[in-house]
């Protein structure tokens, strides 16, 4: 089974709240913990599409992934915009980590199945899009480029994870989307919007290509099941 679920904010120091976003936020952490060790089992793959940690510093996230590593199941993270503990792939890697694989410019063959990634940007007809998210976007989608390269063409299904969601803010497909359809992907799954962020979700079907909205507070905090019987 491959499952998928985002935006843990997960922070064992306690210090950031995300009750900001409603009271369906309280102890969202023992939620998503409850929950994962009732659904996932440990042949099970889980998809976790950025915003991990609220940790600044990688030594600070030790803790809070740590957590993540000892749940059930084979997990693969990509960076989110609040995954500022995030360094260099080697960095991450010598964490040795027993059951988290992390994604940058590569990518994991699952079975028969293939997953590339990268975190994505803000949509260009967003307000807040400046001139210099010019470089950042385009950066971010050579990053995807390369990881679905990677992935060669000998894999029976292709999935791709982005914290960003690949849409314009009216909600049509952007050129992460584009690139998606080039490379033939089937599946897409993303996060990052919460509460009134909601409803620029885009689900289903579009461009032969499957979305699913995975933001924990979208799934109520409940790994939502990708591939699987």
């Amino acid at each position: 089974m491959i499952y998928s679920i985002g935006d843990l904010h997960f922070d064992h120091t306690k210090n950031k709240s995300m009750d900001i976003f409603g009271e369906k936020w309280l102890n969202h952490d023992v939620r998503i913990i409850e929950n994962w060790n009732n659904t996932i089992k440990e042949d099970d793959l889980v998809l976790i599409p950025g915003d991990i940690s609220w940790a600044l510093k990688l030594e600070d996230a030790i803790e809070d992934l740590r957590v993540i590593d000892e749940l059930p199941g084979k997990k693969i993270m990509i960076k989110g915009n609040h995954d500022y503990w995030w360094g260099s792939l080697s960095k991450l890697n010598r964490l040795n980590m027993n059951s988290i694989i992390f994604m940058q410019n590569n990518s994991f063959i699952y079975k028969d199945i293939g997953i590339a990634g990268t975190r994505g940007w803000l949509s260009k007809d967003n307000d807040e899009f400046k001139q210099e998210d010019e470089k950042i976007f385009l950066r971010e989608l050579n990053r995807l480029k390369l990881s679905l390269e990677s992935l060669g063409d000998s894999i029976n299904k292709k999935i791709v994870m982005i914290h960003y969601p690949p849409f314009n803010m009216d909600l049509s497909p952007n050129e992460f989307v584009l690139l998606m359809r080039e490379y033939k992907v089937d599946i897409c799954v993303y996060g990052h919007l919460h509460a009134e962020g909601h409803k620029y979700a885009v689900e289903g079907r579009i461009d032969e290509i499957e979305f699913h909205l995975v933001s924990c507070d979208y799934i109520d905090f409940m790994p939502k099941k990708i591939i699987g019987e």
